[in-house]
């Protein structure tokens, strides 16, 4: 699938093997869409992951998740707006509030919603597109 891309990002990572790499980005493509997930994100601050300057080095260590090369492989792309987010110290303390991770999943739902409705408009605009475009070659005629 893709342990030829894993395979050169080892080699830029140092001296991990090919299963190390292949383990380090599959457990951290997880994480990262873990993060894509309000509740989570509530769960980590209440905690006080978000207090740890070491767990906030490896949320800008993220970013890299940004780059189309890894982009690609996101089931969950709103995770890497969450990523961003996670850069500021405002964002992280607010996370701690239950009515803010709240409004963060009900403002994903909306947008997923939004999403949903548009792309079946354009399929359904694109097959009755297709439908006149056959009824009128069936009214033509066979062109020889």
């Amino acid at each position: 699938m893709w342990t030829c891309e894993v395979s050169i990002m080892a080699s830029a990572r140092g001296n991990e093997s090919s299963e190390q790499a292949k383990l380090r980005f599959q457990v951290e493509l997880e994480f990262v869409q873990c993060l894509a997930n309000p509740n989570y994100l509530n769960f980590l601050a209440q905690r006080g992951y978000f207090k740890d300057q070491t767990f906030i080095n490896y949320l800008k260590y993220l970013l890299y998740w940004k780059q189309p090369e890894y982009a690609k492989y996101l089931k969950y792309p709103q995770c890497l707006h969450m990523v961003e987010l996670l850069q500021y110290e405002a964002f992280r303390k607010e996370l701690v509030n239950s009515q803010c991770t709240k409004f963060i999943d009900d403002q994903q739902v909306l947008h997923w919603q939004h999403y949903t409705r548009k792309r079946m408009r354009l399929q359904q605009a694109a097959a009755s597109l297709g439908q006149q475009v056959a009824q009128q070659s069936d009214q033509q005629g066979p062109t020889s």
